[in-house]
């Protein structure tokens, strides 16, 4: 009797090593895949990724937004449960992977027992929405001015501008807090569809023409909707992004003192920063556009650090917890090699940022950016990022952003 059970009990041993085995190696099958989000009104928002395998255990999921590629790595299997992770949102993607489609959630880890976002993906589907057969014939192609009118009644005035390339429409829309990134679409029988996702928020906009210069349409998200209306205007602009946040009447510097990731107190009084032009980003590593923002100053910064210039950023994070921050804000530097110091300001949300930077008034996006002079002056405050799916807007931003650092280094 003990013999058999030793039999059996070496036979499960065996079988369990060989299904954990099965289980490391799994990968999922190389090539393009269409994913499919939910948002509101049952809705999907679609995107395009792509699978490379490599001689390791892993898989590595690229998205595809326009020009954007945001590769997402450690995809593994545990179990039959498929796991992508998407460490600079922290967020993931959970799902069952049958016959190359995939059935799952989009689960925000930063949420207490979120339920998730329903997520499914098809192997072999290289568009991100399915063509039509009399696409309309008039083209989106230039700058328009868009209208946000919200569920509240609320409404906002932003600036549209968009491309056509073998008929596949590229763009973004740019807000007061940033632009809506890399959308990519195409054309249907009386407008255009576009959407996004890039590893926070899926986006879905569905357009129609109502004349040559005009469109209507609805903005969706997981939170909701927004009508659109537009306005063919190649002049189109936002309000100056130099005008919407300054300094209370009667102060002209910053007094913060905050922990850096090593939790060692930084303050702009530190011998560091005197007679050095200095720059604070008011930031988030959950904010697309605080990541775009980085992206340019981070090599900026290492091409220009021994000219006379330091950065600092203040991150304002999910959570008030310093080591869930600095677990957070340390995946952020490595990512883009952030050579400038992060500082955790505390929780998001704006009574947060006037505790810490008390001198600060009418503070309303991530990223805001200070511009101080050598003499620890206020210079230059600048709300919101128009990053590099904008074109010529982001172009036009490096170049005054240039500008004023060099006129602030030559004083």
């Amino acid at each position: 009797m003990k013999y058999i059970t030793l039999l059996l009990l070496t036979a499960l041993i065996t079988a369990t090593s060989s299904c954990n085995q099965q289980v490391k190696t799994a990968k999922l099958q190389s090539g393009t895949w269409l994913g499919e989000l939910e948002v509101a009104e049952n809705k999907k928002a679609p995107f395009l990724f792509e699978v490379s395998n490599s001689n390791s255990d892993s898989s590595t999921v690229t998205l595809l937004n326009g020009e954007e590629r945001f590769a997402l790595e450690g995809v593994s299997f545990k179990n039959d449960t498929l796991i992508i992770p998407i460490v600079a949102y922290d967020a993931v993607i959970k799902g069952i992977v049958t016959d190359n489609i995939i059935d799952g959630k989009f689960i925000k880890n930063y949420i207490e027992n979120d339920p998730g976002v329903p997520f499914k993906a098809t192997y072999g589907i290289g568009n991100r929405f399915e063509p039509v057969d009399q696409p309309v014939s008039q083209q989106i192609d230039g700058k328009w001015d868009v209208l946000f009118l919200s569920e509240q009644g609320e409404t906002t005035s932003n600036v549209g501008i968009f491309k056509t390339d073998n008929n596949i429409v590229t763009g973004s829309i740019l807000t007061l807090s940033g632009d809506l990134r890399y959308l990519e679409g195409a054309y249907k029988e009386n407008g255009v569809q576009l959407s996004a996702f890039s590893g926070l928020s899926p986006y879905y906009i569905d357009l129609s023409f109502t004349s040559e210069n005009s469109f209507e349409g609805t903005f969706y998200t997981t939170k909701g909707t927004t009508r659109l209306i537009g306005t063919k205007n190649e002049d189109a602009e936002l309000a100056d992004p130099y005008s919407l946040t300054g300094l209370k009447e009667g102060y002209e510097t910053l007094s913060f003192e905050l922990p850096d990731l090593n939790g060692n107190m930084v303050s702009l009084k530190d011998e560091k920063y005197q007679g050095k032009v200095i720059i604070v980003s008011i930031l988030g590593s959950w904010c697309p556009n605080c990541l775009d923002e980085m992206a340019f100053l981070a090599p900026w910064y290492e091409e220009n650090r021994n000219r006379g210039v330091e950065i600092i950023g203040i991150a304002f994070e999910r959570k008030d917890d310093f080591d869930y921050a600095r677990r957070t804000l340390t995946q952020l530097k490595e990512r883009f090699n952030t050579g400038y110091p992060l500082l955790f300001g505390g929780a998001v949300g704006r009574e947060n940022v006037a505790g810490a930077l008390p001198e600060l008034e009418n503070f309303s996006s991530y990223p805001t950016t200070l511009y101080i002079d050598k003499k620890g002056k206020v210079r230059k405050v600048h709300t919101g990022f128009n990053g590099p799916a904008t074109g010529l807007f982001y172009e036009e931003f490096k170049k005054d952003f240039n500008q004023l650092i060099d006129s602030l280094l030559e004083e």
